[in-house]
């Protein structure tokens, strides 16, 4: 192993100084008007926005995270010249399958803290212990506690290969990985090269798929006459199943309504950055949004994310100063696209109800050729394993069961 080979261990460690800035600023936000319609559809709501900006000034404890973190094995090690912070959590049960699981935006790693006990130690969860996963939780380059790229080309074929470096450095021989949003892609392209030792991917969305060009041997992920309708803002063509109009619905929706944010962080990630790395208020807003657009609560991700939750992730990005860095993954996908290609390991899908474009059967049967696992729940949004840690843990177990 040579030096950059090497695999150190980390502990978070914010400075009470860093903390009472941040208070400081929460304390001293200039706030705008209040929205002029009764919803959301000009954006993140003053007043649901002020009440967890005041709980964030009053109430929230960040050394509640701190505590929680340092119970866990975390380390960095580098990877083409970028040190790349992971949680590795060996399961005690043995014959344990290695199950790397990538987050995405504007998420992090904490996204999954819920679901290590379940997945590595699943007896003492009620599930059976042959079930059990040794995991592996990085934070994606400029996200969280990894390092911030200095330089361009950081895309999620880049990442795809830190994270078959990283899985084949901590010396797993056989593995699985699994991603939603930017993680979805990453977990696409690692299984697009198949790199030996991969034995099968799980994604909760086709985000992947989708970025990945059909070849002359493949078929595009939406069929073709929808695709025309969605160019064109067409109602949905007839044909359709229940689930493939739900889904077209929600596309053009997203499309017409829901994705502004990543046209300005696909083409000017640094402008938006200086608002978000100066305001605390301006980032929670920015994030609030998404968590009430896309959990599975109506506008109300309280429901399912405590008001800590939300924080951690919010707080964990001003902490880090990365709100810029991890905007420019949509730059960098916009500037560098994922080349073409075929996924032929085994592939499981699931599909929650509230994520953006919810999955329909024939289009993940058309992205991925072998698809052995396909599964419908009752509830659930964009953040699975955030929102529903239980359902999400029990996919994880049944999608991977046949890969043992």
């Amino acid at each position: 192993m040579s030096s950059n080979d090497g695999i150190r261990p980390f502990q978070i460690d914010i400075p009470e100084e860093s903390l009472q800035e941040l208070r400081r600023r929460v304390a001293a936000a200039h706030w705008p008007d209040r929205e002029t319609v009764s919803d959301r559809t000009q954006g993140a709501q003053l007043a649901k926005v002020q009440e967890l900006v005041h709980y964030w000034a009053s109430d929230y404890d960040w050394r509640k995270l701190e505590a929680t973190m340092k119970a866990l094995p975390q380390f960095v090690t580098e990877i083409d010249g970028l040190d790349i912070h992971f949680i590795h959590v060996r399961s005690p049960h043995a014959n344990a399958l290695p199950l790397i699981l990538t987050h995405g935006w504007p998420g992090s790693f904490l996204e999954f803290v819920k679901v290590i006990g379940p997945l590595s130690d699943p007896e003492s969860h009620g599930a059976r212990a042959e079930d059990a996963f040794d995991l592996v939780v990085p934070s994606m380059p400029g996200f969280g506690f990894s390092a911030r790229p200095q330089a361009t080309g950081w895309n999620p074929e880049r990442i795809a290969g830190a994270w078959i470096e990283l899985m084949r450095r901590v010396g797993y021989e056989r593995y699985v990985s699994q991603g939603g949003d930017w993680g979805a892609v990453v977990t696409d392209v690692m299984g697009r090269h198949a790199p030996e030792g991969l034995v099968g991917i799980h994604v909760t969305t086709l985000l992947g798929a989708l970025e990945r060009p059909p070849t002359p041997n493949t078929q595009p992920t939406v069929p073709p006459e929808v695709a025309s309708a969605l160019k064109n803002g067409d109602p949905a063509p007839p044909g359709l199943s229940a689930e493939e109009t739900i889904a077209y619905e929600a596309s053009r929706n997203f499309a017409t309504r829901g994705s502004g944010f990543r046209a300005i962080m696909g083409t000017r990630p640094q402008t938006i950055g200086y608002s978000l790395a100066d305001s605390p208020v301006g980032l929670a807003a920015w994030f609030y949004e998404k968590f009430a657009e896309w959990t599975d609560t109506d506008g109300e991700p309280e429901r399912v994310l405590t008001k800590d939750e939300m924080l951690d992730d919010i707080t964990l990005y001003w902490l880090t100063n990365t709100a810029a860095s991890a905007a420019r993954i949509y730059w960098e996908d916009s500037a560098h696209k994922t080349t073409a290609g075929e996924v032929s390991i085994p592939a499981a899908v699931s599909r929650f109800p509230r994520e953006i474009i919810p999955l329909p059967r024939r289009w993940a049967e058309r992205a991925y050729p072998n698809l052995v696992y396909y599964n419908e729940l009752e509830k659930g949004g964009h953040f699975a394993a955030w929102e529903q840690p239980e359902l999400f843990a029990g996919e994880m177990r049944a999608a991977f069961r046949p890969l043992r």
